[in-house]
């Protein structure tokens, strides 16, 4: 069975989700400014209500505006976005003498494993030339440990027992959780970024108790959700909201055939997931529990706790290979999106990372591996159910935000794995002509018109837009990206 037509597939996902208001606008960080076409005003908090400060990522703010003086509207929206996590949504303190530091996403003042791991993630190439940075990057991992021990279910988490709007969601809530829909990634993002850490910092103290007891949950979770024996603990329901919010099947979403695939009942979108095994997300899985692995062989010296990490890797890498691989009439061999054991497969993508796209971006496939490339045609194409293209630019979105919303994410996704400079220059000059003159990125934004947009304030997309101007002026491009606008 497979999902070609572009409604079919946003259908099944769910009813068409209601929009926030267009523009709705966080006065503070966001507001339009009527010159900013001529006069480019600084978007940052005043210094006194910073959040995090950073000697040293203050010092490469100042060097790349002055690279990039000759496209002033990318070096004001640099600028803005760069430091946005940490002067905004970053909480660092001493929790029992030690790190610990709550992330907000932004404008939900909750902390999502996934985006928490991925707005910190282009700090840490600094964090040996700032210790106030160090200790800070070292308390959201060690939080991301906590986190998991709680609960390896839940996506979002409260900065304490505060309850939530979703306390009623039939599911096994506790006061910590902001909310409890289990996607594999939420696991997945928090041992790449302590993996990372530890790479460039060479500081294996966050490879202590907490993480020996995440690392076990992440196991029997990932156990559980390959269902060999049974459905799991795991069931999510939330009453009157969209299909995409809750789970199918009285709350335990649809059946699966084992077949050494992971389950992930919800995207990286907290969308509810078509058919169980996610694709990209078990890739990520895969890559994940090796870099767990050696932690544990190299930190740990835990052989037992590798060995596993390493047979459950091995067991999905081989179930990718035979479940996932699908044989297109114009593509020829790509990666589905999700399948579900019995030959049942969704050929699409979304915009949120994890995705198809995202996978030589994260590392969890090889940029030059063919399937993937054919697969990169595929979902940058109007044959993916959620490509949308119109007056303002072209990209990826998805039931999140319904029909004919981009998502910024999804072009620099493109821009990280693009092999050449001309896909490179028009994905920035994307990016900088629909930033609705904010000089910020926003979760989606119309295909024709980028003054209609989503969440305005969304601190992983201004980051990872940072992250993504830094990469091509390492790679040599900071020609390419004075010019990307002429």
């Amino acid at each position: 069975m497979v999902l070609k037509f572009k409604h079919m597939l946003l259908l099944m996902v769910a009813a068409v989700a209601t929009l926030p208001a267009w523009g709705d606008v966080d006065s503070r960080y966001t507001t339009v400014v009527s010159d900013n076409t001529s006069h480019y005003v600084s978007k940052r908090p005043p210094v006194e209500e910073r959040l995090f400060t950073s000697q040293v990522i203050e010092r490469k703010i100042r060097e790349v505006v002055k690279l990039l003086q000759g496209n002033p509207k990318l070096a004001w929206m640099f600028q803005n976005c760069f430091p946005n996590t940490l002067e905004s949504t970053v909480h660092y303190r001493q929790l029992d003498g030690d790190d610990d530091t709550f992330v907000y996403t932004g404008d939900i003042h909750a902390m999502w494993l996934r985006d928490s791991g991925a707005q910190v993630w282009p700090y840490v190439r600094f964090a040996n030339q700032d210790e106030r940075l160090r200790h800070m990057l070292r308390g959201v991992i060690l939080r991301q440990w906590r986190c998991i021990i709680l609960d390896p279910y839940a996506n979002a988490f409260n900065d304490g027992p505060t309850g939530s709007q979703w306390e009623s969601d039939y599911t096994d809530m506790k006061p910590e959780l902001h909310e409890r829909k289990y996607e594999i990634d939420s696991l997945c993002y928090p041992i790449r970024l302590a993996y990372e850490y530890w790479l460039v910092t060479g500081d294996d103290s966050v490879f202590g108790d907490l993480w020996l007891n995440a690392i076990a949950n992440v196991l029997r979770t990932f156990k559980e959700q390959q269902r060999k024996e049974g459905r799991g603990p795991y069931h999510f329901a939330r009453s009157g909201t969209d299909a995409k919010s809750s789970l199918t099947w009285y709350g335990w979403g649809p059946p699966v055939k084992p077949v050494g695939l992971i389950v992930s009942c919800f995207r990286p979108s907290d969308d509810a997931t078509v058919m169980p095994f996610l694709v990209p997300s078990n890739f990520m899985a895969v890559s994940s529990l090796r870099k767990a692995a050696e932690v544990l062989t190299k930190v740990n010296h835990r052989a037992d706790l590798a060995q596993q990490c390493t047979d459950m890797a091995n067991e999905v890498e081989a179930a990718l290979r035979q479940y996932a691989v699908v044989d297109h009439p114009k593509y020829g061999k790509i990666y589905a999106f999700e399948v579900d054991g019995w030959g049942g497969r969704v050929l699409a993508d979304d915009a949120n990372v994890p995705s198809l796209l995202a996978m030589g971006y994260l590392g969890d496939v090889p940029m030059d591996d063919p399937i993937y490339r054919n697969t990169r045609r595929f979902v940058w194409s109007e044959d993916n159910p959620c490509f949308f293209k119109g007056k303002a630019g072209e990209g990826i979105g998805g039931s999140h935000t319904s029909d004919n919303l981009i998502w910024p994410m999804s072009i620099m996704m493109k821009a990280f794995t693009a092999d050449n400079d001309a896909e490179i220059s028009q994905c920035m000059r994307q990016l900088l002509t629909t930033d609705g003159g904010t000089g910020f990125m926003h979760e989606s934004f119309n295909k024709d018109d980028a003054s209609r947009y989503t969440r305005a304030w969304f601190a992983w997309q201004n980051t990872l837009f940072g992250e993504l101007v830094l990469k091509l002026i390492d790679d040599g491009k900071t020609d390419l990206l004075i010019h990307c606008l002429d």
